[in-house]
């Protein structure tokens, strides 16, 4: 087991889903942990499992947010930019106002993260992800804003590795495909709105795009940030490491 004793971590959209389950394990891993996200509750539930788990409110679409964010948690030497958000609508239907939207918490609020997390980052080096999507690294349809974001990252990241490389830092983005989390599961029922599928046919149909035929678990995604900030993990920088069963 990765011991992360004496580390810091700061995780966005840590109130559920995959945020939660990192800061469990960051937790577990002996690291101090702060979460961060819009919903205090959530938040508190969350950081109620570990005493090593505090929480601030935040929102990483907005610049002045963002630094406060991180004047609260304090530098931190694994910075997480995991929050985001997904909706869907056929290209032409879908409004400015929804690819802003998209645009703001799955691209500009990893960029904000990031660069605030680079600029505190101690003199030690630390470890930046994104946490992305398989539409980071391929289209689905109907998503167009969501996956055009995911892109994003993805460039976002593999350009600043080429900066930082000369550092002891690295940066790297998580790609995992469909997930057994809440998001999914609104997901599920907007297929069940839109076509009239049942339940069960509905999360089939987005458990079909992987060939391993099923979700991915959070944990998964959680393991794998746990062995990016491991020593083992000093070369890996520049990355999208796709999770998803061979989609892609």
């Amino acid at each position: 087991m990765t011991d992360l004793s004496g580390k810091t971590v700061l995780i966005t959209g840590g109130g559920g889903g995959v945020g939660a389950a990192m800061a469990l394990s960051f937790a577990n891993a002996g690291a101090m942990v702060c979460i961060a996200g819009r919903s205090k509750d959530r938040l508190q539930k969350v950081a109620a499992c570990h005493d090593r788990i505090s929480s601030v409110v935040a929102d990483v679409t907005d610049e002045q947010s963002v630094v406060a964010m991180f004047a609260t948690c304090g530098p931190a030497d694994f910075v997480i930019a995991n929050a985001g958000a997904s909706e869907s609508a056929p290209f032409v239907k879908t409004s400015l106002a929804s690819w802003q939207s998209m645009m703001a918490v799955n691209l500009t609020g990893v960029f904000l993260t990031l660069r605030e997390g680079l600029r505190q980052i101690p003199g030690h080096g630390g470890r930046l992800i994104a946490v992305a999507s398989t539409a980071g690294l391929k289209g689905y349809a109907y998503v167009a804003p969501y996956a055009a974001a995911k892109h994003g990252v993805v460039g976002m990241v593999r350009s600043l590795a080429l900066e930082i490389a000369k550092t002891k830092t690295t940066v790297n983005a998580i790609c995992p495909g469909f997930l057994d989390t809440e998001m999914t599961d609104r997901s599920v029922a907007n297929i069940m709105d839109k076509t009239g599928m049942d339940e069960d046919k509905a999360r089939s149909a987005l458990s079909a795009h992987n060939p391993q035929g099923r979700l991915i678990d959070p944990d998964e995604v959680a393991q794998t940030a746990l062995w990016l900030c491991s020593d083992g993990a000093a070369s890996i920088n520049g990355q999208a490491i796709s999770i998803s069963g061979g989609e892609v």
